[in-house]
């Protein structure tokens, strides 16, 4: 494959001095690098283009190549709530500001809405119905062709209500358009030496909760205070802190764990937890996995 970046996403943000253009880093296998020039040649093809950001490492590898070939006609949107860490925020401000794209943030009001609040196993449906609500009415007054967002070909195999909510307002997504899966997404930041081509991955605080437990400013800001400390205690890597009730549920990679533990100061940890309020604070054993949260719809029994 050739030459492999080093890793350049840390618990402090992207290692990046600044240079330009990118760096490569690998060569693409031919079926990736298809994938990779089909992504190219549809997004030439669209015109003007509003890109739904989040700052993770999908809908930045769209907004990054609809910057190369249209230029100035995209622009990059990030959705600010509660459910959103400012650090994310922050590093969605610094990518952009590295990739030199036009960057706007907008505040969407998910947990006004009691159907989202209430955190069914749909949650996600009327999360995307904000976000695409707010951002469609920009599309149109702002003179973009097309919203667009991060959705890969991998998630259209796993249960992701969202989607439903993103087709019906229209809502275009390239990756998944040319088949663009999750390991390529990765590898193609990588061959176009996008600092963070290995940022993990950072769903929403919401994702934080079991179905069926509300959701709450309040709870929210105590997940992400709780991950928070432990980033900038020096953490790196994959990281959950689940909540349940008063409990906190934290989540390392299943290889690292004996590593977290030598990492952290049990006592000190507690007694940080607790004064955010967790009472009980767990490790899980089997470790993080993504899609952990659904386990109990794909066994039919939510929340479980």
């Amino acid at each position: 494959m050739g030459e492999v970046c080093l890793p350049l996403w840390d618990s402090a943000g992207p290692r990046y001095d600044g240079a330009s253009p990118f760096p490569r880093c690998m060569m693409l296998d031919p079926a990736t690098q298809g994938k990779y020039e089909r992504l190219q040649s549809l997004l030439a093809d669209c015109g003007r283009v509003l890109v739904a950001y989040s700052g993770g490492i999908d809908s930045t590898l769209v907004a990054q190549v609809a910057f190369t070939v249209l230029g100035d006609r995209m622009v990059a949107v990030t959705a600010q709530s509660p459910s959103l860490l400012p650090e994310d925020l922050a590093a969605a401000q610094f990518q952009a500001q590295v990739i030199g794209m036009r960057h706007e943030v907008v505040t969407t009001h998910e947990l006004e809405n009691p159907q989202y609040a209430a955190n069914p196993v749909n949650r996600c449906y009327f999360c995307k119905s904000e976000l695409h609500d707010t951002l469609c009415p920009l599309t149109r007054a702002w003179g973009y062709d097309y919203l667009m967002d991060g959705l890969n070909a991998d998630d259209l195999h796993d249960y992701r209500p969202g989607i439903q909510a993103a087709k019906e307002r229209g809502v275009r997504s390239p990756l998944a358009e040319v088949g663009i899966t999750k390991l390529e997404v990765r590898m193609i930041a990588q061959f176009l030496g996008m600092p963070w081509w290995n940022k993990p991955a950072q769903p929403c605080l919401s994702s934080r909760f079991p179905y069926g437990e509300a959701i709450t400013v309040a709870k929210l800001q105590r997940v992400g205070a709780a991950e928070s400390y432990l980033r900038q205690r020096g953490w790196q890597g994959d990281l959950r802190v689940r909540s349940q009730g008063d409990t906190a549920k934290i989540e390392v990679a299943g290889d690292r764990l004996g590593e977290f533990l030598e990492f952290c100061n049990p006592a000190e940890l507690v007694t940080t937890l607790r004064q955010l309020g967790f009472q009980t604070i767990t490790l899980d054993l089997e470790g993080f996995r993504s899609g952990k949260l659904n386990d109990g719809v794909r066994r039919g029994t939510p929340g479980e």
